[in-house]
Protein backbone atom coordinates (compact mmCIF):
# COMPACT_ATOMS: atom_id res chain seq x y z
CA UNK A 1 0.00 0.00 0.00
CA UNK A 2 2.96 2.34 1.02
CA UNK A 3 4.60 1.45 -1.98
CA UNK A 4 1.40 2.90 -4.09
CA UNK A 5 0.91 5.60 -2.40
CA UNK A 6 4.46 6.73 -3.15
CA UNK A 7 3.72 5.77 -6.59
CA UNK A 8 0.64 7.45 -7.17
CA UNK A 9 2.25 10.58 -5.53
CA UNK A 10 5.07 10.53 -7.83
CA UNK A 11 2.66 10.64 -10.44
CA UNK A 12 1.03 13.76 -8.70
CA UNK A 13 4.83 15.54 -9.26
CA UNK A 14 4.38 14.74 -12.86
CA UNK A 15 1.68 16.38 -12.56
CA UNK A 16 2.12 19.69 -10.58
CA UNK A 17 5.90 18.92 -9.09
CA UNK A 18 7.47 20.48 -12.42
CA UNK A 19 6.87 23.85 -10.90
CA UNK A 20 8.56 23.35 -7.44
CA UNK A 21 11.40 21.21 -9.97
CA UNK A 22 12.69 24.54 -11.02
CA UNK A 23 13.90 25.26 -7.70
CA UNK A 24 15.55 21.72 -7.89
CA UNK A 25 18.95 20.98 -5.84
CA UNK A 26 20.35 19.25 -9.42
CA UNK A 27 21.57 21.53 -11.92
CA UNK A 28 18.63 21.91 -14.31
CA UNK A 29 18.07 19.88 -17.13
CA UNK A 30 18.42 20.82 -20.49
CA UNK A 31 16.13 22.14 -23.05
CA UNK A 32 15.15 18.16 -24.14
CA UNK A 33 14.10 17.25 -20.38
CA UNK A 34 12.27 20.78 -19.65
CA UNK A 35 9.92 20.07 -22.99
CA UNK A 36 9.41 16.40 -21.89
CA UNK A 37 8.43 17.32 -18.63
CA UNK A 38 6.37 19.78 -20.14
CA UNK A 39 4.52 16.74 -22.49
CA UNK A 40 4.40 14.23 -18.97
CA UNK A 41 2.43 17.28 -17.08
CA UNK A 42 0.06 18.51 -19.94
CA UNK A 43 -0.71 14.75 -20.22
CA UNK A 44 -1.29 14.12 -16.96
CA UNK A 45 -3.05 17.03 -16.32
CA UNK A 46 -5.96 16.11 -19.24
CA UNK A 47 -6.05 12.51 -17.90
CA UNK A 48 -6.63 13.64 -14.16
CA UNK A 49 -9.47 16.38 -16.00
CA UNK A 50 -8.90 18.27 -12.63
CA UNK A 51 -11.78 20.53 -11.75
CA UNK A 52 -10.96 24.48 -11.54
CA UNK A 53 -11.16 24.45 -7.65
CA UNK A 54 -8.75 21.48 -7.78
CA UNK A 55 -6.47 23.20 -10.11
CA UNK A 56 -6.78 26.15 -7.70
CA UNK A 57 -5.80 24.53 -4.78
CA UNK A 58 -3.52 22.50 -6.09
CA UNK A 59 -1.88 25.64 -7.56
CA UNK A 60 -1.90 27.30 -3.63
CA UNK A 61 -0.19 24.19 -2.49
CA UNK A 62 2.86 24.27 -5.10
CA UNK A 63 3.25 27.83 -4.28
CA UNK A 64 3.31 27.30 -1.10
CA UNK A 65 5.80 24.55 -1.56
CA UNK A 66 7.78 26.29 -3.77
CA UNK A 67 8.32 29.69 -1.78
CA UNK A 68 9.57 27.04 1.25
CA UNK A 69 11.86 25.62 -0.95
CA UNK A 70 13.20 28.82 -2.29
CA UNK A 71 15.89 29.19 0.01
CA UNK A 72 16.96 25.81 0.07
CA UNK A 73 17.31 26.45 -3.11
CA UNK A 74 19.43 29.26 -2.98
CA UNK A 75 21.60 27.80 -0.44
CA UNK A 76 22.05 24.78 -2.52
CA UNK A 77 23.22 27.29 -5.54
CA UNK A 78 25.53 28.37 -2.93
CA UNK A 79 27.24 25.50 -1.84
CA UNK A 80 28.08 24.27 -5.31
CA UNK A 81 29.51 27.30 -5.92
CA UNK A 82 31.55 26.25 -2.64
CA UNK A 83 32.15 22.59 -3.98
CA UNK A 84 33.15 23.34 -7.07
CA UNK A 85 35.76 25.88 -5.71
CA UNK A 86 36.94 23.15 -3.08
CA UNK A 87 37.24 20.55 -6.14
CA UNK A 88 39.55 23.10 -7.79
CA UNK A 89 41.32 23.85 -4.37
CA UNK A 90 42.04 20.23 -4.16
CA UNK A 91 40.25 20.73 -0.28
CA UNK A 92 39.34 17.36 0.57
CA UNK A 93 37.58 18.56 4.00
CA UNK A 94 35.65 20.86 2.74
CA UNK A 95 34.57 18.56 -0.19
CA UNK A 96 33.49 16.35 2.30
CA UNK A 97 31.90 18.99 4.19
CA UNK A 98 29.84 20.83 1.42
CA UNK A 99 29.08 17.34 0.16
CA UNK A 100 27.47 16.98 3.36
CA UNK A 101 25.41 19.81 3.32
CA UNK A 102 24.17 19.41 0.09
CA UNK A 103 23.09 16.38 1.39
CA UNK A 104 20.84 17.75 3.74
CA UNK A 105 19.54 20.55 1.87
CA UNK A 106 18.32 18.57 -1.33
CA UNK A 107 16.91 15.79 1.66
CA UNK A 108 14.70 18.96 2.92
CA UNK A 109 13.79 20.02 -0.78
CA UNK A 110 12.60 16.50 -1.07
CA UNK A 111 10.62 16.51 2.34
CA UNK A 112 9.19 19.84 0.88
CA UNK A 113 8.28 18.21 -2.96
CA UNK A 114 6.90 15.02 -0.81
CA UNK A 115 4.50 16.90 0.96
CA UNK A 116 3.25 19.07 -1.63
CA UNK A 117 2.45 15.91 -3.35
CA UNK A 118 0.55 14.27 -0.70
CA UNK A 119 -1.22 17.45 -0.10
CA UNK A 120 -2.19 17.42 -4.23
CA UNK A 121 -3.19 13.58 -3.56
CA UNK A 122 -5.36 14.16 -1.32
CA UNK A 123 -7.57 16.06 -3.16
CA UNK A 124 -8.02 13.65 -6.30
CA UNK A 125 -11.29 11.62 -6.69
CA UNK A 126 -10.90 7.94 -6.50
CA UNK A 127 -11.27 7.54 -9.90
CA UNK A 128 -8.62 10.35 -10.46
CA UNK A 129 -6.29 8.16 -8.38
CA UNK A 130 -7.22 5.55 -10.21
CA UNK A 131 -6.37 7.15 -13.10
CA UNK A 132 -3.09 8.75 -11.59
CA UNK A 133 -1.71 5.57 -10.92
CA UNK A 134 -2.27 4.19 -14.46
CA UNK A 135 -0.98 6.89 -15.57
CA UNK A 136 2.31 6.29 -13.09
CA UNK A 137 3.14 2.61 -14.70
CA UNK A 138 2.33 3.82 -18.48
CA UNK A 139 4.89 6.83 -17.52
CA UNK A 140 7.40 4.24 -15.93
CA UNK A 141 7.30 1.57 -18.98
CA UNK A 142 8.18 4.77 -21.16
CA UNK A 143 10.59 6.82 -18.86
CA UNK A 144 12.31 3.73 -17.64
CA UNK A 145 12.50 2.64 -13.77
CA UNK A 146 12.37 5.17 -10.91
CA UNK A 147 9.35 7.14 -10.94
CA UNK A 148 7.79 6.34 -7.76
CA UNK A 149 9.96 3.87 -6.76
Amino acid sequence: MKRILIGIAAACVLAAGFAIAQTAAAPQAGAKGKRVGVMVQRRMLKALNLTDTQKQQAKTILQSARQTAQPLAQQLKQDRAALTAAIEADDSAKIQQVSTEMGSLRGNVLGVRSQAMAKVYALLTPDQKTKAEEFRQKAQQVLGKGIGE
